[in-house]
């Protein structure tokens, strides 16, 4: 009986050991996809290529798409798999909403230079808000932040670092989770997820500190991303603040729900930034 209860104890710890030194991997999966599917051009849209270049270096890989009379612009963060080519349907919901795209592959995803870290994601995000601002001279009381699942906390904490004076029209957050630490203790709860990790992307706390208006958008059938993880990062957003709640898979909700996903998204930049289309 001993023995066996030390081959278990054996066997939980490696686990516990591999989940601890193959955690990056298990957040970040650049690998699912690097090639590019498509262009906006497939869609019929205009668009244009952009390369980035981050303060430590890297080359980031970029598109800019113009709406025709645009509303505002939009900055799109996406989720930990696939690149900005796997994003197509949502950049034209975006574009029929009448918002400028520019959406950025982060650091080893796609053609993008590097690999991807906490601290690599956050330079990402300011070196594509740094282009919107200063290149296509987008002003930030016109430029709504969008992120989906991870793209959700990337967001949050660009809205969260961003001067007062400085800070976007609106924040959209979909499929947001509390944090990395919260969200896998509720994923694996047989490990000590809160003690192993080393990743955090605190999204409860960065809503906490911003104060331009945000759209928490979850579905309940979310099978990845429990719904309550939305709701918990709703509640902790300050006024002006709005949850919609919407049906479908974690990466089909956006489509599974239409025409009320978009819907809602216009009734947002409606009410509390005044963009009519």
């Amino acid at each position: 009986m001993l023995r066996v209860v030390s081959t278990l104890a054996g066997i939980y710890g490696l686990v516990v050991l591999l989940a601890w030194f193959f955690q990056d991997r298990l957040l970040y999966l650049p690998h699912v996809g690097r090639e590019h599917v498509a262009t906006p051009a497939d869609r019929g849209l205009g668009w244009q290529q952009v390369d980035l270049i981050t303060e430590d270096g890297l080359a980031l890989d970029a598109w800019w798409i113009p709406a025709e009379d645009p509303r505002g612009s939009l900055l799109f963060f996406h989720g930990n798999a696939g690149n900005i080519s796997h994003r197509l349907d949502s950049i034209q919901q975006f574009h029929r909403l009448g918002l400028s795209v520019l959406i950025v592959d982060y650091r080893g995803y796609g053609r993008s230079e590097g690999r991807p870290s906490e601290e690599g994601t956050a330079e990402d995000a300011r070196t594509a808000w740094r282009w919107l601002t200063e290149q296509a001279e987008a002003s930030p009381g016109e430029i709504v932040l969008f992120g989906r699942s991870l793209g959700a906390a990337v967001a949050a904490e660009l809205a969260a670092s961003l001067a007062p004076d400085v800070e976007p029209a609106a924040l959209i957050l979909e499929s947001p989770f509390r944090s990395v630490p919260a969200l896998g203790q509720q994923l694996y709860p047989f490990l000590p997820v809160r003690w192993l990790a080393t990743l955090d992307y605190p999204t409860e706390r960065y809503v906490s500190e911003i104060s331009a208006p945000i759209l928490v958008i979850h579905s309940r059938d979310d099978e990845i991303i429990p719904y309550s993880e939305g709701e918990a990062v709703f509640q902790a957003a300050g006024e002006p603040r709005e949850m919609l709640t919407i049906q479908g898979g974690h990466n089909t909700g956006f489509i599974d729900s239409e025409p009320d996903y978009s819907a809602g998204i216009d009734r947002f930049l409606e009410r509390h930034l005044g963009l009519s289309r």
